[in-house]
């Protein structure tokens, strides 16, 4: 276990009260001037809102893993961290007046490090400082090798009611090539501590790992099957830039044995009725993750915490935001009142990529109307580019909906591209 310096939950006094209120007046002040002002943009509505909270720690980074994520090499102030959220939600509120959030996601890292009365208070700013959705689905990340069964009650007993276990394999010789801190056994034992407290849980599951066979990654997908989860999200394992893998590449699956592998998985998971509803994402029938939806369909989100972005629509614009990425930089940041290290308008131009790079993730496509109604634009506005994608057999266009074909599917980066280019 990682030591974790006890958490006092003491509120704020009277001049903090103030002072936090001053600022967020301030801040106000400043939204209203650069944001609420006339624009390149007219949107009718604004979309649907999610929260995401980034906790930044793990006990150990993984080789694969590119993630803001940090080793926990010594105990960290979960209290600080837990304030600095607050404040940087505090901050981030004359963004967001009026608007309900429908979803909430706490990712990391490892947000299972969390103590059970840090994520209960947690939770309790979320409610106190947000209007939250009677139905809002409120996720948490978990990590297998972090899991104690009175400690994943309370969070549910907090308000947590989706969990996602990152699983990745099954397999103890492949999970301790991946530089994952649990085995074969925790990882099973961890999904029926989730059973016995969440009836929504997602596992993440990987396939064309280091040396991965085509009957190990069935078996890998039987097993996850046989504990009924109500989502699943594969994952082709990816040498991502700036990782240990990258730099010491492991001896991985070719493209031939990789396809097999995901034909096996999209097969398998019709056959046990799992909507293939996103690139990596299957669900049962009405469990796709709401969070995830929103970001597909070019929702809005704020994001707190280190390194955690936003993406946040106004009248006349649509801005874009990153915190610092550092815990003690964050941490440093919010206390003096302003956590944000980038914010930039999306251009009009960029408008049609930054949509397509997102829904057409989605298998079944979105309707047409979508586009105008979350980037102001006219759809004639992107008329060639889908008239060639078209043309390429990568699209299906009617008068509602507009879908990668499976050609497209299979391609997915080029036709994402040509928006881009348009």
């Amino acid at each position: 276990m990682i030591p974790i310096k006890p958490i006092t939950l003491t509120p704020p006094n009277q001049e903090q009260q103030a002072s936090s209120s001053d600022r967020i007046s301030e801040i106000s002040s400043e939204v209203a001037r650069n944001y609420l002002s006339e624009g390149t943009l007219h949107l009718g509505a604004l979309p649907p809102l999610s929260l995401y909270i980034h906790f930044p720690w793990c006990v150990r980074k993984c080789p694969y893993c590119d993630f803001n994520s940090h080793e926990v090499k010594q105990s960290f102030d979960e209290a600080e961290y837990l304030r600095a959220l607050r404040l940087d939600l505090e901050h981030a509120l004359p963004m967001i007046w009026g608007r309900k959030i429908y979803s909430v996601f706490i990712g990391g890292g490892t947000p299972s490090l969390m103590s059970a009365a840090g994520l209960d208070q947690l939770l309790s700013d979320v409610r106190t400082l947000l209007p939250l959705d009677s139905a809002a689905e409120i996720t948490m990340e978990a990590n297998p090798g972090t899991f104690e069964a009175e400690k994943f009650r309370s969070y549910r007993e907090s308000g947590i009611n989706r969990l996602s276990i990152g699983i990745q394999s099954f397999n103890s010789q492949h999970l301790h090539a991946l530089g994952r801190i649990h085995n074969g056994d925790e990882a099973k034992r961890a999904i029926d501590i989730a059973r016995n407290n969440f009836d929504n849980f997602n596992l993440d599951l990987m396939f064309a790992l280091p040396n991965q066979t085509l009957a190990e990654s069935k078996h890998d997908l039987e097993m996850a099957l046989s504990f009924e989860p109500t989502h699943l999200s594969l994952y082709h394992l990816t040498l991502e830039p700036n990782t240990y893998f990258a730099k010491y590449p492991p001896t991985v699956p070719d493209e031939d044995l990789s396809a097999e592998m995901q034909e096996q998985i999209q097969a398998k998971m019709g056959e046990y009725g799992y909507h293939h509803y996103e690139v990596s994402a299957f669900a049962k029938p009405g469990k796709e993750s709401r969070h995830n939806l929103n970001y597909w369909n070019f929702g809005d989100y704020l994001g707190i915490g280190a390194g955690a972005h936003s993406k946040l629509s106004f009248p006349h614009r649509i801005i874009r935001q990153l915190r610092h990425k550092q815990p003690k930089a964050f941490v440093e940041s919010a206390f003096k009142g302003n956590a944000v290290q980038e914010s930039f308008e999306i251009g009009r131009d960029e408008l049609p990529f930054e949509f397509m790079l997102n829904a057409l993730r989605l298998n079944d496509g979105f309707e047409s109307k979508l586009f105008f109604e979350r980037t102001g634009l006219l759809l004639n506005s992107i008329e060639k580019t889908l008239s060639a994608a078209e043309k390429r057999a990568l699209i299906e266009v009617d008068h509602l909906t507009i879908k990668p074909s499976p050609l497209g599917r299979r391609f997915l980066n080029d036709l994402q591209q040509m928006f881009l280019d348009n």
